[in-house]
């Protein structure tokens, strides 16, 4: 015999009253500047690694995280790494660069997030491995892109930690009621808070005024095709997405069941290839599977 739904203790808010909490909610300051020095040291692909070592070496918590992660991938090497320089050579400029990036915004992200009772780490494991499916679907494509992608991806559910800081109340209920896995998280946030995460993302990012990329991303990565600016970026931020959800990598608080197969037919896809055949997907959904693999493991040395 099913058990009768608990009656919900919390009610609606109107739009103006929402727009008055979220304007109290503190900003994020690693959004606004990401580790500029390293980055800018990273551009350039001939530096030392002496040299990017001695960057990171500033940085406690990066350099922490940095010889987690090389040691989680690169778990067959006879030692572990214990020196900065080669965990850079084993990791590349590339992945130092993201890491660089994903280290002061978890930070952050941790500060809001503490005053509800959530699986944060398994939250924070869904946005970086978003972030890196991201880049990995634009990469599938040839498409060229700068690191905006991967903070797209990263930040795509932000609005979910705002509720949690803004709402912690309607928070807590949304994901009790969600935890059956029966509706999706979008229409049980607008039934109980009056607001789903999507939009509330967007207008904290629009408040702090944060580049439009950022705040479409938030905005529509359930519904790429509505995105009248960046559409790509955004339909591989809801690719990224559902494939983590699919092979429950992580944790995004949506528990409604996803398979990989409608991962490849969701509206992402036509923006990104409109005209494309069904072997140029296979191709796509071979490199994008090699990726989901290696997820967990990287995932471990992140977070």
């Amino acid at each position: 015999m099913l058990e009768t739904p608990k009656p919900s203790c919390v009610v609606p808010i109107g739009r103006k009253e929402i727009q008055s909490q979220l304007n109290r909610c503190p900003p994020l300051p690693s959004l606004a500047s990401i580790n500029k020095a390293l980055q800018g040291l990273l551009v350039v692909e001939h530096r030392y690694t002496a040299h990017i070592a001695e960057i990171i070496r500033r940085d406690p918590s990066l350099t922490s995280r940095l010889l987690r992660l090389v040691n989680s991938v690169y778990y067959g090497l006879s030692t572990p790494v214990n020196s900065i320089e080669e965990a850079v050579f084993y990791l590349g400029v590339r992945q130092i660069r993201q890491l660089a990036m994903v280290t002061p915004i978890i930070e952050d992200f941790q500060r809001l997030a503490r005053q509800c009772d959530f699986p944060w780490r398994e939250f924070w494991q869904h946005c970086i491995g978003v972030a890196i499916m991201t880049r990995e679907v634009t990469t599938s494509l040839n498409a060229n892109s700068d690191d905006s992608d991967y903070i797209a991806g990263l930040v795509h559910d932000v609005g979910k930690i705002v509720m949690a800081w803004s709402f912690p109340d309607h928070f807590a209920e949304i994901h009790r009621q969600a935890a059956g896995g029966t509706r999706d998280l979008i229409l049980i946030e607008n039934e109980i808070l009056g607001v789903d995460h999507a939009e509330l993302g967007a207008l904290y990012l629009e408040h702090h005024r944060l580049p439009e990329l950022m705040v479409h991303s938030a905005r529509y990565h359930h519904q790429p095709e509505k995105a009248e600016k960046f559409p790509q970026v955004v339909a591989a931020v809801q690719i990224a997405d559902l494939l983590m959800r699919s092979e429950k990598i992580g944790f995004s608080g949506n528990q409604v069941a996803v398979t990989r197969d409608e991962c490849f037919t969701v509206s992402g896809w036509k923006v990104l290839m409109p005209d494309s055949h069904e072997h140029e997907r296979n191709i796509a959904r071979a490199s994008l599977s090699r990726t989901l693999e290696q997820m967990p493991k990287v995932l471990e040395g992140l977070v």
